[in-house]
């Protein structure tokens, strides 16, 4: 079945959604932390398009294979900075609100370590990434064919 296109069916709500995209990544936000909070979203979202996306992304940003290997088990390593390891477990809390609500621990572990507007970015980037990985999933993007694009 074809599904359909976003960008040329609806050009004014993709712009839209890709001005948020473009306002998370020009945010001042470490570009390594937000390929991971788009990764680890996209690994519990089944979201095979963006996975081939931002984990090219977090490689072009200067991850390392080894992290992007290991981030779905990433409390089971210590490879992980203690912002990385709340902003993972935020991602987590807010890709499964039916699940946790996002726990006032977690969020409070965020807050922690986060000043509020790196912990705002932090929450708007994995709201973006959920609203990617829905449109990608509803779509069914094909992964596969995604070359990053150089760093500017």
């Amino acid at each position: 079945m074809t599904r359909v296109n976003l960008a040329e069916a609806w050009p004014d709500g993709f712009r839209a959604l890709y001005a948020f995209h473009s306002t998370i990544v020009e945010s001042g936000l470490d570009p390594v932390l937000i390929q991971l909070i788009f990764t680890r979203a996209s690994q519990l979202n089944g979201c095979a398009f963006c996975l081939d996306m931002h984990t090219l992304d977090a490689q072009a940003a200067g991850e390392t294979p080894q992290r992007l290997l290991l981030l779905d088990a990433w409390r089971e390593t210590d490879l992980y900075t203690e912002q990385e390891r709340a902003a993972l477990a935020l991602t987590e809390a807010i890709t499964d609100l039916i699940g946790t609500h996002v726990p006032d621990d977690i969020y409070a572990e965020a807050a922690r370590v986060f000043d509020e507007p790196t912990l705002a970015k932090v929450i708007m980037t994995a709201t973006l990434i959920n609203a990617w990985n829905r449109t990608g999933i509803t779509q069914r993007k094909a992964a596969g064919q995604y070359k990053p694009q150089p760093r500017r």
